[in-house]
């Protein structure tokens, strides 16, 4: 794997040109959408937490033509029922391989790995990394993961990560006006 051209929160040019050429954006979903700690009631079903912020830009993306996939090794039910309430269409949990499902779900929408954007925060995520134009992570992901990123996000997993993220893909494609102007008109 190559060296990543930049990191940190800050963005710059290449960072920008690398975000307006995104049309699938992918996320794992513990450690990213979540803060990574898991949950579970006395009847062993895990819970988890997730950020409205995050859900909202996942929204904007998939409002703006911009398709969101989240993609997590655990079988989850809250993951499913959270893609569910924000009426994500492509939703892998349980997934062995994130590389080849991400591959799988590339070449059935018809995009290219320079246009895919990527947010983990763990080992299983590197297979991803190698195979897209943006790969990001968390600010708390793991080390090893966060100097292998293009782009490391101010925000921890579950504390808007995501929306980070999202926001730079819209900002990126010169989306952010139409964005806000939903929600500044009369």
């Amino acid at each position: 794997m190559n060296l990543p051209e930049f990191r940190g929160a800050e963005i710059d040019s290449l960072l920008l040109q690398r975000a307006a050429q995104i049309r699938l954006c992918c996320f794992d979903v513990d450690g990213t959408l979540t803060d990574g700690r898991l949950w579970f009631d006395a009847a062993g079903e895990d819970m988890k937490a997730f950020h409205v912020h995050d859900g909202q830009g996942l929204r904007l993306l998939e409002d703006h033509g911009i398709a969101v996939a989240l993609i997590t090794a655990r079988d989850s039910a809250v993951a499913r029922r959270r893609a569910q309430d924000l009426r994500l269409s492509h939703v892998f949990t349980g997934v062995k391989d994130k590389r080849a499902c991400l591959q799988t779900l590339a070449e059935r929408l018809g995009v290219a790995r320079e246009e895919i954007a990527y947010l983990g925060d763990d080992l299983p995520d590197l297979s991803a990394f190698a195979h897209v134009g943006l790969a990001a992570a968390p600010a708390d992901a793991h080390p090893w993961v966060r100097e292998r990123a293009h782009w490391v996000t101010a925000q921890a997993g579950g504390a808007g990560a995501a929306r980070a993220l999202c926001d730079l893909v819209l900002e990126a494609r010169g989306l952010k006006a139409t964005v806000l102007a939903r929600y500044l008109e009369p």
